[in-house]
């Protein structure tokens, strides 16, 4: 079986403790079969002949035999439960560490749910499959064994009556394990929307709450619910039918071997001794039995998320060179960089070529829609061009390895993450180990020294998931602290004031500035006040550069850029932007 094989694989670093368990499963089996086999003794020796001097000795040997069963089981269950969640651990440690290898362009594919659902939920299930579904394999596919066993010695006629039906249960018990392995599929995926909308309910609460949609969310996610639930109700009516029919099958063979049995006995061709053993062996067959086709639909069950699994450890990660960058020089160079993104018609990107000496300011200004974003995610190789090559200081960046590239980046966006942790934590994360006078002097020079000592712990306060206890102008500032702390050579800052107030943004641009001195920066802003510093500005337009200048020559030059300052200072001038010239571009801003 698939699923067998493919656990198997997942178990191998544990293969001591498996074999310990298999071991312990043993002896329940063992002890399982001494049960049946003791009934004979019980039943002619004392019951039937009344020897009281085998009283004692038999109920000593009986209790004995349950302590054994019980102190195996425990053995073997613990064993077997440290073996699956060692491997849930060792399966989402793979899987978390795969998914930060990941192309961002893989990420933003998927929902966060429904990448959290992966690795929670389809890896619970294995957990849950080997705790379990395998334990029950060893066993009762012991028990099975043995106890036949003890049924052939007592009665082997008997004994063929009463297991000849089995391999038909087993036969429908597979084929309703291949329904159940599609049923299982679909019920995953449900699963994995519920872990959508919860992640997005709560992270959009704001949102819901602004536009009183709770009555709508709340009918949204109990559709999704009931869709889940439909789906948990097919698997578990074909569970409970495996079960069924095992019962059935248990009844007839169980029905044949009393009135066969019972014949023999009145016939006085069989003790009861041997008819009452031989029947408790079969009776004791038949639940290990049901738990074995149970089984069987488990390991069907787990098929769905091992595959979903498997997907997603089979995407290839991020491929960088192997070259490692000592440094940031002289100049970095696009030369006739396209790129176009995927599941889109149009470049993003077209022949883009611009030189960016060490130390300039480079202000890059378009409408929405015009490569700007694009242009700087190429530096870091968020995406890979399809078309020319980046160079920096002469070599090309995918032949660097992708960890010496982004540790010479520093990156300031209007989109500010940042971590469930303390001020301190998040100000050091580009600089692990940094030291007290580091962290509270990068702090400083982003003017975020002040409000964070009126926070109730300073540096040690918990900002809340993406410091959602913190103001917009904080967060921006604390992001700007944690750039500056990381000291890199290269800045990248992607409409970093343009979501704040003025104030806000007078403070942020102080710290901006402290983060820009003495570095070479890509500077994106809409707001073209906040530009007219930059050593030169490139104005884009439908992932092209059009125009190339400083503020004033491209005031006076007449063209784009002219008429975007115009549109934000002066409203007179709207009625020069046609609507054809305002039209939104090719994607990535």
């Amino acid at each position: 079986m698939e699923a067998l094989k493919r656990i198997l694989v997942l178990v191998k670093p544990y293969i001591g403790r498996m074999v310990l368990a298999g071991l312990c499963s043993f002896a329940v089996s063992a002890t399982n079969g001494s049960l049946a086999w003791l009934v004979k003794p019980a039943v002619d020796r004392v019951f039937v002949d009344r020897g009281a001097s085998y009283l004692m000795p038999l109920s000593a040997a009986i209790m004995l035999v349950f302590l054994g069963r019980g102190v195996f089981s425990f053995l073997h269950n613990y064993l077997m439960g440290s073996v699956g969640a060692k491997v849930v651990r060792d399966i989402r440690n793979h899987m978390f560490r795969h998914m930060l290898y990941l192309p961002i362009s893989f990420v933003q594919k998927d929902s966060t749910g429904a990448m959290v659902s992966r690795v929670l939920n389809d890896a619970g299930m294995v957990q849950a499959v080997l705790t379990y579904t395998v334990k029950d394999l060893f066993v009762e596919g012991g028990s099975v064994v043995v106890l036949i066993v003890v049924a052939l010695y007592r009665r082997w006629d008997l004994t063929l009556i009463a297991i000849v039906v089995l391999p038909l249960a087993f036969y429908f018990a597979a084929r309703l394990g291949k329904r159940l392995k599609r049923v299982s599929e679909r019920t995953q995926e449900k699963i994995a929307n519920l872990t959508e909308m919860l992640s997005e309910g709560f992270s959009g609460t704001k949102i819901i709450k602004s536009f009183c949609r709770e009555e709508d969310e709340e009918k949204r996610f109990g559709e999704r619910n009931q869709s889940f639930y439909r789906e948990l109700m097919r698997s578990t009516r074909i569970s409970e039918a495996t079960g069924l029919m095992m019962e059935f099958v248990g009844g007839v063979g169980i029905g044949f071997v009393v009135w066969y049995g019972g014949s023999l006995v009145i016939g006085g061709k069989m003790t009861a001794g041997d008819f009452f053993s031989f029947l408790a062996a079969i009776f004791l067959i038949y639940t290990p039995a049901k738990r074995l086709a149970a089984a069987q639909n488990s390991l069907q069950q787990v098929r769905a998320p091992l595959e979903r699994v498997d997907r997603l450890l089979a995407e290839p990660m991020e491929g960088g060179g192997d070259t490692a960058l000592e440094g940031f020089r002289d100049e970095i160079v696009f030369d006739e960089v396209s790129f176009r993104y995927e599941g889109t018609d149009d470049d993003a990107l077209n022949g883009v070529s611009l030189a960016v000496k060490k130390g300039e300011i480079v202000a890059l200004v378009g409408r929405s829609g015009a490569g700007k974003t694009t242009f700087v995610d190429l530096i870091p190789r968020f995406y890979r061009p399809v078309g020319g090559r980046i160079l920096m200081d002469g070599m090309d960046v995918s032949k660097a390895t992708l960890k010496s590239l982004r540790f010479l980046i520093g990156i300031v966006s209007q989109d500010v993450i940042l971590f469930n942790d303390t001020v301190r934590a998040n100000i050091a994360y580009g600089k692990p180990g940094a030291s007290e006078e580091e962290i509270v002097s990068a702090a400083k020079a982003a003017y975020a020294h002040d409000f964070i000592l009126e926070l109730p712990k300073g540096y040690d306060t918990v900002i809340g998931e993406r410091g959602i206890r913190l103001s917009g102008g904080q967060k921006q500032r604390l992001s700007i602290a944690r750039a500056i702390l990381k000291n890199p050579p290269i800045l990248i800052l992607d409409e970093a004031t343009s979501s704040l107030d003025t104030a806000s943004e007078v403070m942020v641009q102080r710290a901006l500035e402290n983060l820009m001195n003495d570095r070479t920066a890509f500077v994106i802003a809409h707001r073209l006040s906040t530009v007219r510093r930059a050593s030169r500005i490139i104005v884009m337009d439908r992932g092209r550069i059009i125009e190339s200048g400083t503020h004033e020559e491209l005031l006076a030059s007449g063209g784009m850029y002219q008429k975007l300052h115009s549109l934000q200072f002066d409203d007179a001038a709207l009625p020069e932007l046609t609507e054809d010239s305002l039209a939104p571009g090719e994607r990535g801003s």
